[in-house]
C-alpha cells in the first residue's frame, strides 16, 4: 500500500471546479497583482485570526522579512529565537543585518522555551541588551509557544514579538490565534501548508494600523502615494492568482483541520493498541487547537532506520529538521558549537514526520503503525 506523506492531488479533486472558476475570472481580468482578490483573502484572513489587519505577501519568508523591516530591526541589532525551526526564521533576521541570538527548546512541543529566553537575555553584556529589539517564537508543526510568558518577558525588555506562524493557521493559545497575540503574525501559503496556494505566498496580520499602513509601504518598494517613496521597501506583492486560490481553500479550512485533529486522535489509539506507546512518543497537545501542520513522532533510537524501512514500505515520511540553525555552516560566525542546545539537537536525531493530511484513511493510517510495529519488534 503507498501511503504519501501529502496527497494535494485529492485535496485538488474536491475543490477543482472552484478553482477552475475563480482563476478564469483573474485570466479575463488580467488583474494578476495585488487588487481585489488580494483584498478578499486579507479580510478572511484577518477575520479566522483574529486580527484588526492583515497584509498579502509574497512569501512566507518575505512575510518575516517585511514584519522585521516594519519592526526597526536594522543592522547590528539581536533578535532571539529558536534554532529548532525552517531556515527562514533565523534566515530573514540575518538577512535585514540582525543577529540571531538561539534559544533551545521544550523538549515535549518543540517550542522555544521561555525559561530559556530568560537566560539568554541575563548572559547578554549591558551593551548587547541596548541592541536586543525582538523576539521571533515559532509555532511549530501546527501548535502554538507557549505565548504569555513570552509576551510578559517582551513587555518587561521592551521588545517586539513577530509569531512565525507558518505552519500554524487556526492554532490556538489559551483561546487566542496564532497571529492574533505578537505585533506582528506571519504566515505562509507554501502549497504544502494546511492552507496552501498554488505556489508561494504569504500574510502578515497586525493590530496596529500604523503598522498595517507600514507594511502596505514596504510590500510595494515603500510607495506612497504611487512612485513616492517614503521608505525603501521591496517587491513582497501577493499574487491575485494565489490569493485566490487560498481564498476558495478558506472555507474548507476548518474541516480540513478537524480531520487532522481525528488522524491524530486515531493514531493514538492505534500506537495505544499495538503497545508502542513505551518505544514511540507521541505529539503532546498543551492547547486545544493543534492543527496539526505534521505529525511527528519521536523514538529514542534507530530513527534513520525506521525512516529508510518505511520508505522501503512505500510511506511518505521527512525530518524536520535534521540540523539545528546554530549547527548551519552559514551560522558558523555565531559561535555556536555542538551541545549548547541539547534538545534542540536531540529532537534532530529523534523526530520523524507521518502522513496526517486531511484526506488520509483509516486503513492507511493502521499500515503505517503496523509497519512502525513490525520495525520494533525486528
Amino acid at each position: 500500500m503507498k501511503v504519501p506523506l501529502l496527497d494535494l492531488k485529492k485535496q485538488y479533486q474536491l475543490i477543482r471546479q472552484d478553482i477552475l472558476r475563480i482563476t478564469e475570472d483573474i485570466y479575463d481580468s488580467q488583474y494578476f497583482i495585488l487588487g481585489p482578490h488580494v483584498e478578499t483573502l486579507e479580510k478572511q484572513v484577518a477575520q479566522y485570526c483574529h486580527a484588526a489587519y492583515t497584509t498579502g505577501v509574497s512569501s512566507g519568508t518575505d512575510a518575516l522579512i517585511i514584519a522585521l523591516m516594519a519592526s526597526g530591526i536594522t543592522a547590528g541589532d539581536i533578535v532571539i529565537t529558536t534554532p529548532y525551526t525552517f531556515f527562514a526564521t533565523a534566515g530573514s533576521i540575518s538577512r535585514v543585518g540582525a543577529r540571531p541570538c538561539f534559544v533551545d527548546i521544550n523538549p515535549e512541543t518543540y517550542n522555544i522555551s521561555p525559561d530559556g529566553i530568560l537566560s539568554a537575555i541575563a548572559r547578554l553584556s549591558p551593551a548587547e541588551r541596548t541592541r536586543l529589539k525582538a523576539i521571533v517564537p515559532v509555532h511549530l508543526y501546527g501548535q502554538c509557544a507557549d505565548m504569555f510568558p513570552i509576551l510578559d518577558i517582551a513587555r518587561e525588555y521592551r521588545l517586539m514579538v513577530i509569531e512565525d506562524a507558518a505552519q500554524a493557521i487556526g492554532s490556538e493559545y489559551k483561546g487566542r490565534r496564532a497571529g492574533e497575540m505578537g505585533d506582528f503574525g506571519c504566515f505562509s501559503f507554501f502549497p504544502s501548508k494546511n492552507l496552501g496556494a498554488f505556489g508561494d505566498g504569504g500574510m502578515v496580520t497586525t493590530q496596529s494600523k500604523s503598522a498595517h499602513d507600514t507594511l502596505v509601504m514596504l510590500r510595494n518598494h515603500g510607495s506612497h502615494p504611487k512612485y513616492y517613496h517614503r521608505l525603501i521597501g521591496g517587491n513582497f506583492r501577493l499574487d491575485a492568482l494565489q490569493a485566490a486560490i487560498v481564498s476558495v481553500k478558506m472555507t474548507y479550512l476548518d474541516q480540513w483541520t478537524q480531520m487532522r485533529q481525528e488522524h491524530a486522535a486515531t493514531y493514538r489509539s492505534l500506537f495505544s493498541l499495538y503497545g508502542l506507546e513505551e518505544r514511540v512518543v507521541l505529539p503532546v497537545e498543551r492547547e486545544n487547537r493543534h492543527t496539526f501542520n505534521q505529525y511527528i513522532i519521536r523514538v529514542a533510537d534507530k530513527r534513520d532506520e525506521l525512516r529508510a524501512f518505511l520508505q522501503e514500505s512505500e510511506i511518505g515520511n521527512e525530518v524536520y529538521y535534521p540540523v539545528p540553525l546554530h549547527l548551519q555552516e552559514c551560522f558558523s560566525f555565531l559561535g555556536y558549537q555542538q551541545g549548547d542546545f541539547p534538545e534542540a539537537e536531540r529532537a534532530a536525531h529523534q523526530t520523524l514526520a507521518i502522513p496526517v493530511y486531511p484526506e488520509l484513511t483509516e486503513e492507511q493510517q493502521e499500515y503505517v503503525v503496523d509497519r512502525i510495529r513490525f520495525f520494533m519488534q525486528k
